[in-house]
């Protein structure tokens, strides 16, 4: 019977390792699902943060857009204001020319 303490004590042995075994794998499982939920949500942090880059960029693209439609359009209303000129000092022209034939005639 002495070969049975052996025995007992082998697989009493094994029968704690199992448990311990499968406790320290219950573990890394949860650090590894805590480790996984850090990463999903440091991931989502980036992709809400890209988002709003995103969308300031958006914003300051169509800032820009808008004020230089603004800029063209006053540029286009000063041209037209300087054609205008260039218009009125030729009549201004022809007339002083108009007026200097009839003087010395």
């Amino acid at each position: 019977m002495s070969f049975l303490l052996p025995l007992a004590l082998g697989a009493g042995s094994s029968l704690l390792g199992g448990l311990m075994g499968s406790a320290s794998s219950a573990a890394q499982n949860a650090a590894m699902n805590a480790i996984n939920t850090q990463d999903q949500n440091f991931q989502l942090g980036l992709y809400a943060s890209q988002i709003a880059n995103q969308e300031q960029l958006s914003l300051q693209s169509t800032m820009f857009d808008q004020m230089m439609d603004e800029r063209s359009e006053n540029m286009r209303e000063i041209n037209t204001l300087r054609n205008v000129d260039m218009a009125e000092r030729k009549a201004d022209d022809e007339i002083t020319k108009k007026f200097i034939q009839t003087i010395t005639q």
